[in-house]
């Protein structure tokens, strides 16, 4: 049963009769509704911030970055952590999502999964969740029992916890060492927390996986450095990118590319710095993947 003492589940009077209204005016109220988003967001800026320096120390000591969620912030959650691998070149176990009721849960309602805190709790066990890593809760009301369920196993195995929800004084806030709170009101539609707590959602998930791979050097300037150069555009684009980073042109940048199995730091150091593929490789084991630190360093 929804509560109405929560702000995502309460019902606002100017929506009200938005059956009745025209397709192009329903458009502009939703427009208008989330333009409020960001604001709430910007509110939030502090505690997100204070949040993802702590994961990003975490995950440079060896740590995983897990988010749990149930509904649709599970399926925002599987989603943030799934683009992690192809943007930023991770390994999938280093950015993981929970759903509640499993991977069925992402196409369908897993009735009662959200309801289940063992089953949250088994879920952080069965991933042996240690004192590296760090566990980001994801709910809009911010009472989602299989998440909370989830942060306390995590707590006790000494993880980093984090509850990112859309209500003020939730109780996801209570049971983690950083709690966010993205007020962001009444939805258009009564409790379709998909809208304006969705896309809060994932503003604040973005902000979370890539700031964190930024602090571990998996950007170079505003660069993808790491991106995995998957298909014909992927590989375009890592032309362009290594030809911007080293004034290369678009051939030298392909070829060096190709002998470079396609990682875009290792081009980048053998055009830079006139290296082989294996000394580049070396530099930049020397300076912990750093792309940056491998270029000042082959200049000292």
């Amino acid at each position: 049963m929804s509560d109405p003492e929560l702000s995502t589940e309460q019902s606002d009077p100017r929506y009200s009769q938005i059956d009745r209204l025209p397709t192009e005016q329903i458009a502009e109220l939703m427009n208008q509704a989330d333009a409020s988003v960001p604001a709430a967001v910007a509110a939030a800026v502090p505690d997100i911030s204070a949040a993802i320096d702590a994961i990003a120390a975490r995950m440079a000591a060896g740590g995983r970055l897990l988010y749990v969620g149930a509904g649709t912030s599970g399926r925002l959650a599987v989603l943030d952590a799934s683009e992690c691998p192809p943007t930023f070149g991770t390994d999938p176990s280093l950015v993981q999502g929970i759903i509640a009721g499993g991977p069925d849960a992402l196409t369908r309602s897993i009735e009662g999964a959200e309801d289940d805190a063992e089953a949250g709790a088994a879920a952080i066990a069965e991933l042996e969740v240690g004192a590296d890593d760090s566990v980001v809760g994801v709910s809009a009301s911010g009472r989602a029992p299989f998440v909370i369920g989830a942060l306390g196993e995590a707590a006790g195995r000494g993880a980093l916890t984090v509850g990112l929800s859309c209500n003020t004084g939730a109780p996801l806030s209570a049971a983690a060492e950083h709690g966010i709170e993205v007020v962001v009101g009444p939805e258009v539609v009564t409790g379709s927390t998909r809208l304006k707590a969705g896309t809060a959602q994932k503003l604040v998930l973005n902000m979370i996986s890539t700031i964190s791979m930024i602090r571990l050097g998996r950007t170079y300037g505003n660069q993808m450095i790491e991106m995995s150069a998957m298909n014909s555009k992927l590989a375009g684009r890592a032309v362009r990118m290594v030809g911007d980073i080293t004034g290369a042109d678009a051939e030298t940048a392909r070829t060096t590319l190709a002998a470079a199995d396609g990682q875009a730091k290792v081009a980048v150091l053998m055009i830079r710095h006139g290296l082989d593929v294996e000394a580049a490789r070396t530099l930049l084991e020397e300076h912990g993947e750093r792309l940056a630190d491998a270029l000042e360093g082959a200049q000292s």
